[in-house]
Order: C-alpha cells, then structure tokens, then sequence
C-alpha cells in the first residue's frame, strides 16, 4: 500500500509531506491541497510490552499518508505534543505540560494558516487526546481566525469488521486491536511474543458511581499501561481496521475540500460576538 502512494506522489510530481517539499513546490503543493493541511496528532507513551512507543504517532502517519494518496493534502510533520499524564510512569513517556500543549498547538495551527493552510485537519490517533482536541477546536470560537480547524477522531472499526478474539470493552490499549492495526503499519517493530509477558486485565481498583469522572480512573484500571491481550492480533484484523482508517481520511479529506460554509459561518460569529445586544432575539 504504502509502495502505490509512493508511485501516485511521483505522478504529481509533488510529495504531500510539508518538510520534503521546496519552497516553491511548497507553494505550489499548498494550491493542489485547494489550502486543505492534515496534522496527524500522536504521542509518546508505553504500549504494552510488545509495542513502539511510537505507536499512535506511526499509526495514524500511516493512514494519513496512505489517504493523500488517494486525495492529495500537505501533511504536517511528526507532531506528538499531547495529553499522556497518565503514562508518566512509564519509561519513554514526553507529557507536555497542559498549558504548553494548548499554546504549542495553537501556535502550530497558526502558523500553517499563515502558510497558506486554511482548512486544518487534525487526525487524531491517540486517546489520551479525545478531550483536549475537541476542546482544542470549541476554542478557536475564543478569537478570530481565517481559518478552520477540523477534527478526525481515530476511525479504525465499521460494518464487516472481522470478529474479535477478545473482549471490546476492555480492548483498549496495546491490546488486540491496536497490535493488529500496528501489524499493517509497522510489522517490523511490533514483538508479538513479548505480549504475554505483562498483563492488560481490567484490575477495577476504583469504585466509584457511573458517570462520576476522576483523572486517575486510567492508572486505577491498568496500571500497566496496557489494556487488552496484545498477543491475539492478526494481519486480517489489522488488514481492516488499516483500510478503514484510511477510507476515513480520504472521506474527510474530501469533504473539508468540498466545505463552504465552516469559515463563512465562523466569520459571522466573530463579527455578532463583537455585539451580542444587536443578536436578533
């Protein structure tokens, strides 16, 4: 797969990855995007003892590369400045402070507008960070922008999904999911023997109400930094969940491309926020 957006980047005679273009290819790349930018937004943190660290970063690069393909984007480099306060036990772990993680991101979207991307896609692939990215989108409401930021949330399940060989509800981390998609992108650094070797059971050390949420819930459950059964990933769920990934960004891509209204709308609040007594009521 990854071998055909190769041939299909040559065809255009343009590489959708932002750091290996020139300045004026760059240009040039920016108005074959119609101005449309993707961030695929990873971490650094443990996966079980069989995984990269890397994972969530390599994974969702890889559904992000494999979907330009298919429907030409600038990428923006590797990018892993999220939420992982509760890995920081755990070696490997980068946790950014919260303040620095907003500031750095905002930051990093701005300055991509000011280049020229005025449809910003944040793919996301670690969920730590389901939280703070749409959090991260509400606030650009705070001040005006000329531009839009869209946010992706991890797209690996749908219809004819082949049937799982573990429990869902607790396959969450490193565990048969995550190593199958891991399998597809990077099988030369997923050590399936070494799965067994920890435990990604529940350990429910937490009893707290339903709906009642505290930050250490994640830590309470698997302390391991592992949640699932690594070892039961195949190539076919992986095979799968890969496509489907990717089939999503594509999608996405498509219709951020196809959107008019988002940045016309956005301006309009600007401007009545300014005057809120003047809103028709």
């Amino acid at each position: 797969m990854y071998r055909s957006l190769v041939v299909a980047a040559g065809a255009q005679k343009l590489s959708p990855k932002w750091e290996e273009l020139t300045a004026s290819d760059f240009v040039q790349a920016i108005h074959q995007s119609q101005g449309v930018c993707v961030l695929p937004f990873g971490i650094l943190e443990k996966h079980g003892p069989h995984l990269p660290i890397g994972t969530d970063l390599l994974d969702v690069r890889y559904a992000v590369m494999n979907g330009v393909g298919q429907e030409y984007a600038v990428v923006f480099p590797e990018y892993y400045f999220g939420q992982i306060f509760e890995a920081k036990h755990e070696p490997g772990t980068v946790a950014y402070s919260r303040g620095l993680q907003l500031q750095l991101l905002q930051e990093t979207t701005d300055e991509m507008a000011r280049n020229g991307c005025k449809k910003i896609i944040i793919v996301n692939g670690h969920g730590g960070n389901n939280s703070l990215l749409p959090f991260f989108a509400q606030t650009q409401l705070e001040a005006p922008h000329d531009y839009v930021v869209y946010v992706l949330g991890i797209t690996r399940s749908g219809p004819g999904e082949p049937k799982h060989k573990t429990n869902p509800a607790t396959d969450m981390h490193a565990g048969e999911s995550e190593t199958s998609m891991s399998m597809i992108a990077r099988p030369d650094l997923v050590h399936l023997d070494r799965a067994p070797q920890e435990s990604g059971a529940d350990q429910a050390r937490l009893k707290l109400p339903e709906g009642l949420y505290t930050g250490i819930w994640w830590y309470a459950r698997f302390p391991n930094h592992y949640a699932g059964e690594g070892a039961a990933a195949t190539r076919e769920l992986g095979d799968f969940e890969a496509k489907t990934w990717i089939n999503g960004v594509v999608q996405v891509i498509r219709a951020v491309k196809a959107d008019q209204e988002s940045l016309r709308l956005q301006t309009e609040f600007y401007e009545r926020s300014k005057h809120p007594l003047e809103t028709p009521q």
